[in-house]
């Protein structure tokens, strides 16, 4: 059987297990003009974050990658209901006063204090952990414009009025007015035509909600045992949301690490690192794409053919060096192109030849001929000497358009070229996001495919532009530890892409029983972490796929 096992040679005496300590529930302020809500939590960054999030490693292989060269619009609601307090304090966040814009409703200011507003608190956290030269993931960005909320959704999102900013932090979520088709609407406009990254709370309270849930923003939940992040599916017509998470308490200071990591990849694209083609591979598509197919599956991780992502964890927890590596390989371009009459079979092909690189990416125009469906293959030959067995996950982005009301119908699927059989298919005819997670691919041919479907009701324009990222993995179970503590016991082992799952029994005679331990396991410092209670009984544990 696949897996790796691990035996405790101790007895640990049992010593029943104290609660967690309590989760701190940030208080929430509800604007005057009553459209923004606003989380407002203070607490300290863990050093860990930065190794969980691949930047450590990232910085390790090119410590030149810090954002640097990328404008950056931070939005912040009022802290309070009664005072101006939506601006970053430079002094706080220990950058110059000159990398600064302040805008709100009375105007813009280069100064520090000003007459616009005051210092907020959220706003500082915020951008500690996005840009701050000690702890942010993009120290180095050329600018950032510091919006106060409400006069950012009013003035330059809803009429669609043009900034020059790349990546957009938006650390706050909606009530319920306007609607959340109203904001996503306008979001997904304002995004089609002006092509920056929006990087947004997933919601408020238990539920995903506006603006994280407009189809063109990478909303974003926090990961943390404590965290109490919204879930999806989305309300209106169950699409995946969120996107992503990352390490925090408050998706306010999760999602700064989304934003800094698109900064990032922004400034390698630009500097040609992934390839000659640096208008694709900065496009706001294939950012998404790179983001949310980097990510780190936690042990508990789902999702099905028709909803791509989990309903906590979207894709997964940001990991920026695995979305690096994938841009660093390069666009690589579909195999060959098939037309097939609408509604029939797109069977896979096995001798149109190869793409070399498991891992990559790739942005394409995808048109319908009339009356027919279009399929892209991605030939890829896995060979017994690379290894057992490969686990591959591949992410598809494109946008909805301005002012059209659903999106176009594309799809992934993986298919065994050997002998035709389909291993894996994302399909969600509401979404625009698919996502693959295939394990235990033995050598063979493989066929990914996305296919673009003609009919009336599946295909609002003829043509769509789409992003992919994708990576095969090499399947290695990674080695157990156990670390005793005061009444509990923690099993670990390192991350990785791949999702292994936890199994115990009391006995290795014949036969043995395995069951999966249920108790969750948290990604922290490159580490998976599952705490367990301590009994007077041996143990063995095994990893598994």
């Amino acid at each position: 059987m696949r897996g790796a096992s691990f035996n405790f040679n101790e007895t640990i005496a049992i010593t029943p297990r104290r609660g967690m300590v309590g989760r701190i529930v940030s208080p929430m302020v509800d604007r005057v003009v009553g459209i923004l809500l606003l989380f407002v939590l203070a607490f300290p960054l863990q050093a860990a974050d930065l190794e969980t999030i691949g930047d450590t490693r990232l910085l390790q292989a090119d410590a030149t990658l810090a954002g640097a060269g990328v404008t950056v619009a931070q939005a912040e609601s009022l802290e309070s209901t009664n005072g101006p307090d939506f601006e970053v304090n430079p002094g706080a966040v220990g950058q110059p006063i000159s990398l600064f814009t302040w805008i709100s409703t009375n105007g813009s200011s280069t100064a520090f204090p000003n007459n616009l507003g005051t210092e907020s608190y959220h706003a500082d956290g915020v951008g500690d952990f996005l840009y701050s030269p000690s702890r942010g993931i993009a120290p180095g960005v050329a600018h950032v414009d510091n919006y106060e909320a409400d006069y950012f959704y009013d003035s330059i999102i809803v009429p669609g009025v043009p900034i020059s900013d790349q990546v957009v932090n938006q650390s706050f979520a909606f009530g319920n007015t306007p609607p959340q088709q109203t904001v996503d609407s306008a979001y997904d406009d304002y995004i089609d035509l002006n092509t920056n990254v929006f990087c947004s709370a997933a919601g408020l309270g238990a539920t995903v909600g506006a603006p994280g849930t407009a189809y063109n923003c990478i909303a974003v939940g926090a990961y943390s045992a404590t965290a109490g992040s919204p879930v999806g599916p989305t309300l209106d017509n169950h699409r995946s949301k969120p996107d992503m998470v990352a390490p925090g308490v408050e998706e306010s200071f999760a999602l700064p690490y989304v934003s800094g990591a698109a900064a990032v990849l922004l400034q390698a694209a630009v500097r040609g690192d992934g390839g000659a083609n640096t208008s694709a591979a900065k496009d706001l598509r294939t950012v998404k794409a790179l983001l949310l197919n980097g990510a780190l599956k936690p042990n508990d991780w789902t999702h099905s053919t028709n909803a791509p992502l989990d309903t906590r964890y979207g894709a997964g927890v940001l990991n920026i060096y695995y979305s690096y590596e994938q841009l660093a390989a390069r666009q690589q371009r579909f195999t060959t192109s098939t037309s097939e009459l609408a509604g029939s079979a797109h069977p896979p092909v096995s001798n149109a030849g190869n793409i070399a690189s498991l891992l990559g990416w790739d942005f394409e125009t995808i048109a319908n001929p009339a009356l027919d469906d279009v399929v892209n293959h991605y030939c890829f030959n896995i060979s017994a000497t690379m290894g057992t067995a490969y686990t591959l996950t591949a992410t598809l982005v494109w946008d909805r358009a301005y002012a059209a009301t659903g999106v176009n119908y594309l799809a992934l699927y993986l298919y065994n070229a050997t002998n035709s059989a389909l291993v894996a298919a994302s399909v969600s005819q509401v979404d625009n996001v698919q996502h693959l997670y295939a394990p235990h691919l033995p050598a063979g041919q493989y066929d990914l495919q996305v296919v673009k479907f003609e009919s009336a009701s599946a295909s609002y324009t003829p043509s769509e532009t789409y992003a992919l990222a994708y990576q095969y993995f090499p399947i290695a179970p990674p080695p157990l530890t156990a670390t005793p503590g005061e009444g509990n016991c923690i099993i670990s082992w390192p991350s990785s892409p791949a999702i292994f799952i936890l199994q115990q029994t009391s006995s290795l005679n014949p036969p043995v029983s395995w069951s999966n331990v249920s108790n969750p396991g948290w990604i922290t410092n490159s580490v998976v972490a599952v705490t367990l209670p301590t009994t007077t009984n041996p143990s063995f544990y095994r990893l598994i796929r």
